[in-house]
């Protein structure tokens, strides 16, 4: 249950709303209770029993019996006065008052809470998506991205119909229960402990079905974020499963999933469901006790009259709604708290990459990025080893190598998507660690293979890391991208919606907006991991060409492919298996006849 008390505590800022909808709550209780309890008067008037006081009663400290003795006064002057219809129908009408009043009560109790209710979900889901932006990179490799979407869509949602639905019955649904045994009890002790010595089998019977249930729960949850992985996979991945025939393959797959899902929710759904009958079988049996008791003391004992016990039986059947919305509620808890556990896990996950508390700005960049001894490790297995490099300023690096060598991983650390296992990475003798993570990022600009644009404008996507810019600036970064033709024959221009992933555009286009985007960033920095290896020989070259204009005069960091766009680099370096095997000139590192040179000649550069 922590879980569920620390979604709870999102509550917390709508304080002002619970105290209103709680006071609501408390008149609609007391109206409730004042239309039962004028069922008393309406028999007593039927059956002709009506015993008036022959003057005003005198509050003496018993408030229920002051009422009911002022009640009766007033009946009884009626009655005298206009005859007994007449006093019928005036009860018959403070009736249909005190229904209305607690209606009109219960609804404004209800209207008060919505602002919380739907504040704590959109709360959340801020919280969500805000950790999601501060995870680091390698957060994301170990989690499958279709269970992250569950967390923040089916897992919300059933805190939401659940928890936080139940929130609102825990303001208002106690009142009616304690008050209506308070006057139980007033009314017979005796008879009310009996029925008490019935209520721990009930508790007991709900808090067996209701830890099953979470069980279930959580497991259905589970099973959606496979569903929804599967979903990301089919739709990411269509051309290759249409290409390779594997449509059966993966029906198969996502067939499972949805099985699996569909015998689970099964499970949760039927003992869910199972709250109802179990708890309305026990009020019957309940009730049948006070029938078969209370209706002993009556004719044996005369402890009340008949009209006061039809009133308590009534009274009684009061607390049986609340009651099962209650025990009904229990099970709603215990599937939301599977799904808060869940939220909650996402929420506390470990941030390792921020900054330290004594980060240090940096307002430019100066002298060189350093790499002493550096090593690093993904689950427990070395991709970087003893790295020794020196980026200078104004120069250009290029890295090459075999696939998998860890030249991407290499640039991964300079931004902080990963951070160092051991030895020291620094920036200007700053160890990167110490630098405020906003400032090192705010001086790199990255172009990547895979492209990364947003279901947005052009002029949107260009402006990423300025939004500030106008549009005569987005226009001059287009220019010096090559960029700038294609989109102003665009339908609207830098206006257009370029769809998901720049789904509307090329591959030579995207790649062009994307260099635009640093561009229009103008960061001192450049790292460009294989920009141009997925492009035709046409769209390559206006990349290349945008991509020289863009390295002008900046410090670049090169994952090349294709050897020939890098053989006027300053310096390259040859890594091989995690380690530097060879570095110098295009000239020089043909001179060595070693790795650089073989991949020239399987490149046919020789």
């Amino acid at each position: 249950m922590k879980a569920f008390w620390r979604i709870v505590r999102y509550a917390y800022p709508y304080k002002g709303t619970v105290i209103l909808s709680v006071i609501a709550n408390l008149f609609a209780t007391v109206f409730a209770l004042a239309s039962i309890g004028l069922v008393v008067p309406v028999l007593q008037i039927i059956f002709d029993n009506t015993k008036a006081p022959k003057e005003a009663p005198v509050f003496d400290g018993d408030l229920m019996a002051f009422a009911q003795d002022s009640l009766a006064y007033e009946i009884g002057i009626r009655m005298e006065t206009t005859g007994q219809q007449e006093a019928l129908l005036y009860v018959c009408f403070l009736v249909i008052g005190a229904f209305f009043l607690k209606n009109i009560f219960r609804y404004l109790a209800l209207f008060l809470l919505a602002p919380m209710r739907n504040g704590i979900t959109r709360d959340i889901r801020l919280d969500l998506h805000k950790k999601l932006l501060a995870l680091p990179v390698g957060y994301f490799s170990e989690q499958r991205k279709g269970d992250i979407m569950s967390r923040m869509t089916a897992d919300l949602k059933e805190i939401e119909n659940g928890v936080l639905a139940t929130i609102e019955m825990f303001f208002r649904e106690p009142f009616i229960i304690l008050s209506s045994l308070a006057i139980l009890v007033w009314m017979s002790p005796q008879l009310t402990l009996f029925v008490f010595l019935l209520l721990p089998v009930v508790s007991f019977l709900i808090t067996r079905i209701g830890k099953s249930l979470k069980r279930a729960s959580t497991k259905a949850q589970e099973s959606m974020g496979d569903i929804l992985s599967l979903t990301e996979e089919s739709v990411s991945g269509l051309k290759v499963i249409k290409a390779f025939t594997a449509e059966e393959q993966k029906t198969k797959l996502f067939d499972k999933a949805a099985n699996n899902y569909f015998r689970l929710m099964n499970k949760v759904i039927r003992r869910n469901d199972l709250a109802s009958p179990i708890s309305e079988f026990m009020g019957s049996l309940v009730m049948a006790v006070i029938i078969w008791y209370g209706g002993s003391l009556v004719m044996e004992e005369n402890a009340f009259t008949a009209e006061m016990f039809i009133a308590y039986v009534l009274l009684f059947y009061q607390i049986i709604p609340p009651s099962k919305a209650l025990s009904q509620a229990s099970y709603k808890i215990q599937r939301g708290n599977a799904s808060s556990e869940r939220v909650l896990e996402l929420l506390d996950a470990e941030n390792p990459i921020q900054d330290a508390p004594d980060a240090k700005p940096l307002p430019e960049f100066k002298e060189a990025i350093e790499f002493e001894e550096v090593c690093f490790s993904y689950q427990e297995k070395e991709v970087l080893s003893n790295i020794n490099l020196r980026i200078e300023k104004g120069k250009t690096y290029a890295l090459v190598g075999q696939s998998g060598g860890g030249k991407t991983t290499l640039t991964n650390l300079v931004p902080r998507f990963y951070d160092i296992s051991s030895g020291k990475l620094s920036i200007d003798g700053l160890a990167i660690d110490q630098v405020k993570l906003k400032d090192l990022r705010s001086h790199l600009g990255i172009v990547t293979q895979e492209t990364l644009l947003f279901n947005a404008s052009v002029a949107y996507n260009i402006a990423l890391g300025r939004p500030e810019a106008s549009y005569e600036e987005i226009a001059a970064a287009a220019k010096i991208a090559n960029a700038h033709e294609f989109i102003e024959r665009l339908s609207q221009g830098y206006d257009t919606n370029i769809g998901d992933a720049g789904g509307k555009l090329s591959g030579g286009q995207k790649q062009r907006l994307s260099i635009a985007r640093a561009v229009l960033k103008n960061p001192p920095i450049l790292i460009l991991d294989e920009a141009t290896s997925a492009l035709d020989t046409e769209s390559e070259k206006l990349v290349q060409d945008a991509l020289y204009r863009l390295m002008e005069n900046r410090t670049s960091l090169v994952i090349a492919h294709r050897l020939s766009t890098i053989q006027h680099a300053d310096e390259i370096i040859v890594i091989n298996e995690g380690k530097i095997a060879e570095r110098g000139s295009h000239q020089e590192l043909l001179e060595k006849q070693g790795i650089y040179q073989k991949l020239v000649d399987m490149q046919s550069f020789a």
